[in-house]
């Protein structure tokens, strides 16, 4: 064992642990182990088996081979309920919420202690553990109420309730700003000190250097290596991921030749609750640079692509293109959908549910690149061979993998079907790309592939919206980066000088303090 000469013992070990999936090998003999007040990263690209690892160890999969060990004794582990009997709880990516109920409600939900149940005594027991660790929940505040970071905090409330001693943590910061990772990783460090044991999940560098004790690395299924977190660096373990050394240098070349492309103006619109989701968003767009979008998830980034792409109606604005086809200038909440996308706009959207909106599960790769194609021939007719071909760049420049192009993408990891979902849109020739969370899970080596993706149709000139949930690579990546607050524009700063903390701010704020802090959202002022 790697750390044979320490005397802490281990409260849980993974032991010669695999899981195929048909033909595919998603864990290969891995041994791993995680200390008594510790927190433990685990690192890896896209299909190297960390999700399916710690759902293993989380009772939703059963391994074929291997041993699991609590304390130094051989458990089985078949249902989460058996994970919870060994204290142990995962906190999913995807929250598993009920919305009309109240916090406590859902904390306490499938919990059977003998007891009587009790909404006043959860209550209680709910505000005692807020307070041992500093979450900020009440707990009769229904679901639908609370923001992200509040629902996770639930979520981490309800393993914590059922008496969990091993957390896992997938992707905890995903849709975090970074005041609300801040007070995540100080709740961490607080279990942490209280003796709890976490697993994190995540694919943001920066971040596991900042609050783990020891990396853990999965390549291919196998486990290379697990080190001490104060001995690496982001180029270390990207390599340890990746195999070989990789530029983690995101370049953001200066705009050359731009052109006006896009102007939205006074854009307002209501949600399917009738509540505002777009309040007097104005901002242009211009050909040939890279326009970021920043906000908390709901503060209208979603609702604003769809109004320019035709598919959501907004009750008020304009949304005034440059065709550059034909130098003329179009109004696109006059145009359908198709008739948008004719013009050059594309959108690509990368969902949480990523075969819920755009592709087809049970097709094939080259058939769901002709999703985009079938209008141009009668459908007995259709040129197969374009497609193909395309569908081959695709897995060329974004390393898909896939056994062959006639594989359904149902069967691919998450990761490598959003890979061919953002490739689809970008290899379509726009004129003004929209691109929505385009590397949102990806690892770092395919994350990097998609930002020089993007540079290169800015050098093409083609307007790009990128909309991200990392401040960082939208800082290192954008040319101008508006930022969205509760619908509306809070301002459009320059992201060679502003702070991770100014932007962050901007997407928190309250409309009635710090007004004098952001522009109209008409043109690029800075912070």
């Amino acid at each position: 064992m790697e750390y044979a000469g320490t005397q802490m013992q281990p409260v849980l070990e993974l032991r010669g642990i695999s899981k195929s999936f048909g033909s595919i090998k998603a864990n290969n003999n891995v041994d791993l182990e995680l200390r008594r007040g510790e927190i433990l990263a685990l690192l890896g690209e896209n299909g190297s088996g960390k999700t399916t690892l710690m759902n293993m160890v989380a009772g939703i999969y059963f391994p074929d081979e291997g041993q699991i060990l609590i304390n130094g004794e051989e458990v089985v582990i078949r249902s989460p309920k058996d994970a919870f009997d060994h204290k142990i709880g995962m906190i999913h990516q995807h929250f598993k919420l009920v919305d009309l109920f109240s916090a406590a409600e859902n904390i306490v939900l499938g919990v059977n202690d003998g007891s009587k149940y009790n909404i006043k005594n959860v209550n209680e027991r709910v505000r005692e553990l807020c307070d041992r660790y500093g979450f900020n929940i009440d707990p009769k505040e229904k679901i639908h109420e609370m923001s992200v970071s509040q629902k996770q905090t639930v979520e981490i409330l309800k393993v914590l309730y059922r008496g969990a001693d091993i957390l896992i943590l997938d992707e905890p910061t995903a849709v975090l700003t970074p005041q609300e990772t801040a007070k995540l990783f100080d709740v961490l460090r607080r279990m942490k000190a209280d003796g709890k044991s976490i697993i994190i999940i995540t694919h943001k560098l920066h971040e596991v250097l900042s609050i783990s004790d020891r990396v853990a690395v999965l390549r291919k299924g196998e486990h290379i290596a697990t080190v001490n977190t104060a001995e690496s660096t982001e180029s270390s373990l990207t390599e340890m991921m990746v195999g070989k050394k990789i530029s983690l240098n995101i370049d953001r070349p200066e705009p050359k030749d731009t052109v006006w492309r896009l102007t939205v103006s006074h854009l307002s619109g209501l949600n399917e609750e009738g509540l505002p989701v777009l309040n007097d968003v104005t901002f242009s767009a211009n050909g040939g640079e890279i326009l970021g979008i920043a906000g908390i998830a709901g503060s209208g980034q979603r609702e604003l692509l769809e109004a320019i792409a035709g598919i959501y109606n907004p009750d008020s604005g304009e949304i005034l293109y440059n065709d550059p086809k034909t130098g003329e200038t179009v109004n696109l909440r006059k145009k359908t959908p198709l008739q948008i996308r004719e013009l050059g706009v594309r959108l690509s959207f990368v969902p949480e549910d990523r075969l819920g909106m755009g592709l087809v599960g049970s097709m094939d790769i080259t058939d769901n690149v002709m999703l985009r194609s079938y209008r141009n021939g009668p459908l007995n007719l259709l040129d197969r061979g374009t497609p193909r071909q395309l569908a081959q760049d695709i897995v060329d420049d974004l390393s898909v993998v896939t056994p062959n192009l006639r594989t359904p993408v149902s069967r691919l990891s998450g990761g490598n079907v959003q890979k061919i979902l953002v490739g689809r849109e970008i290899a379509s020739a726009p004129s003004l790309l929209m691109a929505a969370y385009p590397v949102r899970g990806l690892d770092i080596n395919s994350s990097y592939a998609i930002y020089n993706l993007l540079n290169e149709q800015k050098s093409h000139g083609v307007a790009v919206l990128f909309v991200g949930e990392d401040l960082d690579v939208l800082l290192a990546l954008s040319d101008r980066l508006l930022v969205l607050n509760s619908g509306r524009v809070a301002g459009i700063v320059d992201p060679r000088c502003a702070t991770k903390e100014e932007v962050g701010f901007l997407m928190t704020k309250s409309h009635d303090e710090g007004s004098d802090s952001a522009d109209d959202g008409t043109e690029g002022g800075a912070l």
